[in-house]
This record gives structure tokens, C-alpha cells and sequence, in this order.
């Protein structure tokens, strides 16, 4: 996105261009709370669906379920932090698994832009999604691969000329899903976040999986929407709605029981 706010509209790659969860179970006192209260600049996340001057109502959770917020909240606090060996390591990760034939010459260069970034260096655009951004890259590519490679290279469907820039639009969806789960707050404040976590007590992963779904939702939307770069927020906004319908249906007990987890392909 530029210094406004928008998208920067990436023209869509030819074809020819080849480039485990567990359940929460310690004390909440095991856990430092943290509050996540970042917003890069340049990414303005396009699916806040209430004023802040309107009164919220609290849902009260378990111990559990306290525990398993507070161990994502931690991990929403940290930033991505271009000195840090372990998150050059993991970015490193993300270009082989985007690009595993291709040898990335430096964390620094205008290949990057081959996966969507808006410049030469990843770093700038994490400032909006933190480390856990990144995070959520990886355990899409590691867990869905084939799904990875198609968001990538847009192999699905009938493209715009114009397309969204994919590892942008991922970390927008990692900012919009903190949003939409209300996981900054101390407890859920909405329906949709307090039936999250339920499914995060059950599953430590849920967040990351629920991101590889609302990404490929994202990518169909997009498809059944016709849309270009131009529609970028529409798409967004309608993703948001499907996720939040699906949370609430009745016979949902885990992540992969949500209509949508159908799209996703290993």
C-alpha cells in the first residue's frame, strides 16, 4: 500500500514465472498479558465493523481459555525485528517455500517484490502485522502448500489484470482477523471472539489455521467478485461477514468443521 493507505496494485505473474496443534493447560499466572497496539503505517485494516464509542458487551472465559489468549496475545506483541537472527532465519524460511528453486542473494532485494512486498526490503511492511505475520506465512506454506503456491501465483480462476498483492494482502488479513477476534481486549467482547476461544482451547494453532482459511476465502471472494485491486476493501469486508457467519453456526466444533476450511488444499 502507498503512503495513503491503498493497495499497491501488483499486475498479475505469468504462469511461466516458476519460482500440528495442542491444547492449552497451564496457569494463567504461567503467562505474562500483553495488549497488541500497533497499526503500520500505510496499512489501515479495512474491516472495523463498529465505533469505538459504542458500548461492548464481556463475555467471561475459562482459565483455559484466559491462558490460551494471553500466550496469542504475547505472540501479537512481538514485532518483526530485522536484527533478530531468528526472524531473519524465519524470512528466509518464507523465500525458500515461496521460491525453493531460487537463490535469495540478500534479505535486501528487489526479489522480494516477486511476492508481493511493496519494496526491496519485507521489514517495512511487517510494521502493521508483527512478527506473528510472518509466523502466519509459514505455517500456511508448511501446512497447506498447495494453497501457498496458488495464493501466490494466483493459479486459480479467472485473474484480474490487476491483482492484489499477496504477501501484503497477508499480513492486512493477519491485522484484520486481531480486529475481528477483539484479541487486544483483555476478554472476548463479541460473539465471533468468545467462540474463537473456545476453539483456541482446543486447538493452540487455531489462529494460524484460521488465517491459511480466510486467506484462500479471501482469494474465492475475489474470484466470485471479479474484482481488481481497485476492489480490494470491498473483498475484504465481505471475507470478514462470510468468517463471522460461519464462527456462528450451530454445528461448529473445531476450525475444520467451517465451510470454507473446503477450500484449503495440502
Amino acid at each position: 500500500m502507498d503512503d495513503r493507505g491503498s493497495f499497491v496494485a501488483v499486475r498479475r505473474v505469468s504462469h511461466a514465472l516458476d519460482r500440528s496443534s495442542g491444547t492449552c493447560d497451564s496457569n494463567p499466572g504461567d503467562v505474562g498479558a500483553s495488549s497488541a497496539a500497533w497499526l503500520g503505517k500505510g496499512l489501515s485494516c479495512v474491516c472495523a465493523q463498529t465505533k469505538e464509542a459504542e458500548p461492548r458487551p464481556s463475555f467471561d472465559f475459562t482459565p483455559v481459555q484466559e491462558v490460551c489468549l494471553l500466550r496469542l496475545q504475547s505472540r501479537i506483541d512481538v514485532p518483526y525485528d530485522s536484527s533478530n537472527p531468528d526472524h531473519q532465519k524465519a524470512l528466509k524460511a518464507l523465500w525458500n517455500a515461496a521460491f525453493p528453486d531460487e537463490e535469495l542473494e540478500g534479505l535486501i532485494s528487489d526479489k522480494w517484490k516477486e511476492m508481493g512486498w511493496q519494496g526491496k526490503d519485507p521489514s517495512s511492511d511487517f510494521r502493521g502485522g508483527g512478527f506473528i505475520s510472518l509466523e502466519n506465512l509459514l505455517f500456511l506454506a508448511k501446512n497447506f502448500p498447495k494453497s501457498f503456491q496458488d495464493l501466490l501465483r494466483k493459479q486459480e480462476g479467472v485473474r484480474a489484470m490487476w491483482e492484489y498483492p499477496f504477501a501484503v494482502a497477508g499480513v492486512n488479513i493477519t491485522f484484520m482477523l486481531i480486529q475481528m477476534l477483539d484479541l487486544e481486549a483483555v476478554k472476548p467482547r463479541s460473539l465471533v471472539g468468545a467462540t474463537f476461544l473456545k476453539l483456541l482451547s482446543e486447538n493452540e494453532a487455531a489462529f494460524d489455521l484460521l488465517y491459511c482459511i480466510t486467506f484462500k476465502l479471501l482469494d474465492h471472494r475475489w474470484l466470485e467478485m471479479h474484482a481488481s485491486y481497485m476492489d480490494f476493501n470491498a473483498v475484504m469486508k465481505s471475507t470478514r461477514r462470510q468468517l463471522e457467519r460461519e464462527l456462528l453456526l450451530d454445528d461448529i466444533t473445531q476450525l475444520e468443521d467451517l465451510p470454507s476450511y473446503n477450500l484449503l488444499a495440502r
